[in-house]
């Protein structure tokens, strides 16, 4: 059967990495959490001191980026695992600390370049779900099925803090709301790729939904869309 590439974009920490790896993993796809890439950018940046609290070494960075290389591979638990140059970096890349970092270093256009470089090459042969903040609008903007999450600040950073809480990172919702907030603000308004909904994309608000619910109305849409691919084939 004929495969598509899905494109799952959205605000951050309003479900995009959960609706997208349940998705591909219901319909037998490829899972590739944008998001982590950039997240492993910021890693390699951190750990050669080029990221301060204000400023980064943007030139060392630019030099540097032709060595980074982002991969990911599935694990024996059925999990996917973000790897940077080869070394298992997915429990490293999750803290705060790095996602704040990330949030920064992606409104790059030297970054944003090579990481879309790279987003783009895995999903030439289809059959990719992946999510982000600019999949439909600049990675897959021919991706034939192109979803929106949304969800309040309030609901997203609850869900934040406690993912975060669960790791054992202290740290209190006031905080990660702030934080949140911080980054719609940046990522809405960078230059380079800023969060847009594609103009031929679904919006779902998941604020009210459960992770079952919002699944099950993605496969609705998943099958929607086939039926029209396979009626006007």
């Amino acid at each position: 059967m004929k495969k598509i590439n899905i494109a799952v974009d959205g605000l951050s920490s309003c479900g995009k990495s959960t609706l997208a790896k349940d998705l591909a993993k219901k319909i037998g796809y490829t899972y590739i959490d944008s998001g982590a890439m950039y997240r492993a950018v910021a890693l390699y940046a951190l750990r050669s001191g080029w990221v301060t609290e204000d400023d980064i070494d943007k030139e060392a960075l630019k030099q540097h980026i032709p060595e980074i290389r982002i991969t990911f591979r599935t694990n024996e638990q059925g999990q996917q695992e973000t790897y940077l140059n080869g070394e298992n970096v997915e429990k490293e890349i999750r803290s705060l600390e790095v996602g704040n970092a990330a949030s920064r270093i992606s409104t790059l256009d030297f970054v944003r370049r090579e990481m879309v470089r790279q987003q783009q090459e895995m999903g030439k042969e289809k059959g990719v779900v992946m999510d982000g903040r600019d999949i439909g609008t600049v990675v897959f903007p021919d991706a034939e099925l192109k979803i929106f999450l949304t969800a309040s600040p309030e609901t997203r950073a609850l869900r934040r803090f406690n993912e975060l809480k669960e790791k054992g990172e202290e740290i209190t919702y006031e905080e990660v709301l702030a934080n949140i907030k911080e980054r719609d603000e940046r990522d809405s308004n960078r230059s380079q790729s800023p969060v847009r909904k594609a103009d031929d994309a679904i919006e779902l608000d998941n604020s009210n939904l459960t992770v079952e619910e919002q699944l099950q109305w993605a496969i609705d849409m998943f099958n929607k869309k086939m039926q029209q691919i396979c009626h006007y084939a």
